[in-house]
């Protein structure tokens, strides 16, 4: 099933890419929670997460963790908080977030709105923990 994500993998939609290899991608949330608001996914296009196989439900997991790594000591928090939510894009994806506070994730609230700016230095600054 085609979806933005997919058209992210394809390059047809630029992103904020901060790390990827063969079978993922991880790029900025471009409206997150929170400043440093990273998505896993996999490139191969799946609805949901548990329709991966199991070996590529554990690749997905372990490709979080040096992304996870690189956020922390780029942006300043007490945790990475890690979501999966599955509704607002049929692909399957996981939320790496910054966080202080548990209501850091609360995906009810309103979204930031940077600019394409702000976004840049982030990706660039989170990249460079890699």
């Amino acid at each position: 099933m085609s979806s933005i994500f997919s058209k992210i993998v394809k390059g047809d939609i630029p992103c904020y890419k901060i790390y990827e290899d063969e079978n993922h991608l991880a790029f900025l949330d471009i409206q997150p929670l929170v400043m440093g608001h990273v998505l896993c996914i996999p490139k191969k296009e799946v609805d949901y997460l548990y329709d991966l196989t199991e070996d590529e439900l554990a690749s997905l997991w372990k490709f979080t963790m040096p992304v996870a790594k690189a956020i922390k000591q780029a942006v300043s928090c007490k945790r990475i908080g890690t979501a999966v939510i599955g509704l607002e894009v049929p692909h399957c994806h996981i939320h790496l977030l910054p966080l202080q506070h548990v209501g850091d994730i609360n995906f009810s609230r309103e979204k930031l709105h940077p600019s394409s700016e702000e976004l840049a230095d982030m990706a660039t600054k989170i990249r460079s923990f890699i």
